[in-house]
């Protein structure tokens, strides 16, 4: 993995309830049970409820106060992405999110595993919107300035962190290749914030990464599911790779994994599982839709897959499917808890709404949002090399109960 894993962990000590940018569970950007690529037509009663003279006239008597006693001049553009933004705020759902062309624009460099940023990993807290690091990839701008896992972003170029949501936030941390940012961070055990000036380059986010351990013991983590051609065919080679060096026994790794794309995480588990359903969603009229293999192939060796309480989205359906086809054993801490889908529907003018669609069951019909999963062996995660050292998987204890029980089987 190549970061502390000890220093994920200090988050918790901060008593963080961590919402990450990609705990959004999306179905990707085309359709979703008959929901089109295009924005649908509101209903007559809904438009006249919300968008009725009497709306009309008091955002208009909102906008003369603004237009009259606002003390500096008004970027009107600014101003009408407030309102539409307001509109999908109103839901009070933290993962229905209204995306100006900018930002929508970042979000799907994002998803591609290419991006100009500074490559860390960022997470923010439902209730206090503190923003924090959860992760600075090695050989990235973030890693070589000495951001590290734990620290608290304060602002970035004069932003505050906590005045907006992640979503926005990030495309303040993103921009051209070869500009710098001003980030400002808050570190335990630091008297003083800390500056960096950090130079903007070319990102690429590893998303697997696989290593053969001793007893041909194969290990492969996933840290975040994004777009299929990306961690899908990231997660296919190693796998092969693995394979073809005679690999017996395989450590599935999705702790501090965020979650990301529906229909990847079911692409991978196909090349997991017996054939079946993966996991289903349901939305508000009760129609279902079935992810399921329909061939035969399947690892056929024994499993261990790793969690603990980052584990979302994604992630837990990953995690669910394994445990409810008694394919493998959890070890590790329950997971985040999040069993909710979105869909992500784009605009003409090239903005774009993210909004939440429907619940997602497990294969056996368990619905685990705000509950978690339970692994098979409860065991918290406990360091037990040198912390001011380079991080050593083999002095992980939750990686060594792994290849115990692999070990047993």
């Amino acid at each position: 993995m190549g970061e502390k894993k000890q220093s994920f962990f200090r988050s918790f000590i901060k008593g963080f309830i961590i919402t990450f940018l990609t705990v959004i569970l999306t179905v990707g950007f085309l359709n979703y049970k008959g929901y089109l690529s295009f924005a649908p037509k509101a209903s007559e009663e809904m438009k006249d409820a919300v968008l009725g003279q009497a709306t009309q006239d008091k955002i208009g008597q909102v906008v003369g106060i603004m237009e009259h006693y606002y003390y500096e001049d008004i970027d009107q553009k600014q101003l009408t992405e407030g309102v539409y933004a307001g509109l999908v705020n109103s839901l009070k759902d933290p993962y229905s999110t209204y995306f100006t062309a900018k930002e929508y624009s970042a979000y799907k460099d994002s998803s591609t595993g290419k991006y100009f940023g500074i490559g860390a990993v960022l997470s923010q807290d439902a209730t206090t919107k503190f923003v924090s690091i959860v992760r600075a990839y090695e050989g990235t701008p973030a890693s070589e300035a000495g951001l590290k896992a734990g620290d608290t972003i304060f602002s970035v170029d004069g932003i505050e962190a906590s005045s907006m949501d992640l979503t926005e936030f990030v495309t303040h941390i993103k921009g051209e290749e070869g500009t710098s940012v001003h980030v400002i961070v808050e570190r335990e055990g630091e008297d003083k914030k800390l500056e960096f000036d950090i130079e903007r380059r070319q990102i690429q986010v590893p998303t697997v990464s696989s290593k053969m351990l001793d007893g041909k013991v194969g290990y492969l983590a996933i840290t975040e599911f994004g777009d299929k051609d990306v961690t899908g065919k990231q997660f296919s080679e190693a796998l092969e790779k693995l394979k073809a060096d005679g690999m017996k026994k395989l450590i599935i790794d999705v702790r501090d994994n965020p979650g990301g794309m529906l229909d990847t995480v079911s692409e991978m588990l196909y090349e997991i599982l017996p054939k079946g359903t993966v996991v289903y969603t349901q939305d508000k009229q009760g129609k279902k839709q079935e992810y399921k293999s329909n061939d035969n192939e399947e690892l056929g060796m024994p499993l261990v897959v790793l969690v603990n309480g980052n584990s979302a989205s994604a992630s837990e359906i990953f995690a669910g499917a394994v445990k409810d086809y008694n394919y493998g054993t959890l070890i590790g801490t329950k997971t985040y808890g999040k069993g909710i889908v979105q869909v992500l529907i784009p605009l003409q003018d090239g903005s774009a709404v993210k909004v939440t669609m429907a619940k997602y069951f497990t294969p056996k019909g368990n619905y685990i949002h705000k509950k978690g999963i339970e692994p098979d062996v409860v065991l918290e995660y406990e360091y037990q090399g040198d912390k001011e050292l380079p991080y050593d998987m083999m002095k992980d204890n939750q990686i060594l109960k792994a290849i115990e029980v692999l070990n047993n089987k």
